[in-house]
């Protein structure tokens, strides 16, 4: 998926014009190259077209902490919107990340970050266990 097509995805779920549907994209993206492992991160990035990706390549702050709250919260500083509408954005992001890349890295990625992210997006499937 191309980074045009990522930020219509991103608009069209969030409502939100395409301007600010990359603007909050790219906020989200290097939120997420802040809060997992470097090697998670190059992971993610290699799933996604170079433009994506090199927002995953390294993080432009400090290692964030707290939980989704916080997360979105420095989403909204980094776009520089809305708390509320940092909110939609991070969603619309998680769930085309989602459909961007294998189930697996996605599944990954969730793992890595703080309980309440897997309620940010609609639930993905879970691998059968051997009973």
């Amino acid at each position: 998926m191309r980074f045009p097509r990522f930020v219509e995805a991103v608009s069209r779920r969030a409502e939100l014009p395409t301007e600010q549907a990359a603007t909050i994209s790219r906020a989200v993206l290097q939120t997420l190259a802040e809060r997992v492992t470097g090697n998670e991160s190059a992971e993610l990035a290699a799933q996604l077209p170079d433009e994506l990706g090199s927002y995953l390549s390294a993080p432009v702050g400090p290692a964030g902490g707290g939980g989704a709250v916080a997360f979105v919260q420095r989403v909204a500083e980094r776009a520089e919107v809305d708390p509320a509408v940092a909110e939609v954005g991070t969603r619309a992001v998680l769930v085309t990340l989602r459909e961007a890349v294998t189930v697996g890295e996605f599944q990954d990625l969730l793992a890595q970050l703080p309980r309440g992210f897997d309620a940010m997006v609609d639930p993905i499937p879970r691998p059968p266990y051997d009973v």
